[in-house]
């Protein structure tokens, strides 16, 4: 066995502090997804909003060439920590989306799980939450990303995504096709809803989001030029 399938067999190891999101469910969806793209040494793969930086780490482990961005300066440091636990080598920048990178680069595979989790009230998010609310429909981070992702985007490339049937499948892939990009689910499971959808039910049913009960799908969505 070589030392690179002995790595790749094992476990990653994610440190996770507080204030940066741990990996759950939909990392998991993602990861599952991700394992399925042709990844070589020669595909270049951007994170966006890499958190931990698990994500990221499993791509380079597969093989990409793989750029890390996050806007929190403790996720930089956190993903940059736990790259150098697993012995994968990343490019972590610090910035605002696609903002954070050079003009002019492009890439062979975008994947994002963003913050998407509805929440009261239009302010944007502050400390611990702004892991996982994303304004009253769950969308200010997406639809940023399906504007913005074309553009970094290589002709033959793809992009990832995860989010939660909460704020709205159907409208990611309407975006996604008036920016130019033909998307579709590879992915979905239904999971109960967590300690933070729970923590604000009524508001949600209120909202006619929580409508058929107390469980969320999450899908994970790819596309493509068309």
């Amino acid at each position: 066995m070589t030392a690179d399938s002995l790595s790749a067999a094992r476990p990653l190891r994610c440190w996770a502090p507080r204030g940066v999101y741990t990996p759950q469910a939909d990392t998991r969806l993602l990861r599952r997804a991700l394992s399925r793209e042709r990844i070589t040494r020669d595909t270049d793969v951007l994170d966006l909003g890499t958190g931990s930086g698990m994500l990221a780490m499993e791509a380079a482990r597969l093989g990409g060439r793989v750029t890390a961005v996050d806007i929190s300066w403790r996720a930089v440091a956190v993903t940059w920590i736990n790259a150098l636990l697993n012995g994968q080598r990343l490019r972590v920048r610090h910035g605002d989306l696609t903002a954070a990178l050079p003009g002019g680069r492009r890439f062979d595979l975008v994947i994002a799980n963003p913050p998407y989790v509805p929440a009261p009230g239009d302010a944007p998010p502050r400390g611990l939450a702004r892991a996982w609310d994303a304004g009253a429909d769950g969308r200010m981070l997406i639809d940023r990303i399906c504007d913005t992702a074309p553009r970094v985007l290589r002709p033959t490339g793809t992009l990832l995504i995860v989010h939660s049937h909460l704020c709205g499948t159907g409208a990611t892939l309407t975006r996604l096709a008036a920016a130019g990009l033909s998307a579709r689910v590879v992915e979905r499971t239904r999971l109960p809803f967590g300690q933070v959808l729970r923590s604000r039910l009524d508001w949600l049913r209120e909202r006619g989001l929580a409508a058929d009960g107390t469980t969320e799908e999450l899908v994970v969505i790819r596309a493509e030029h068309a």
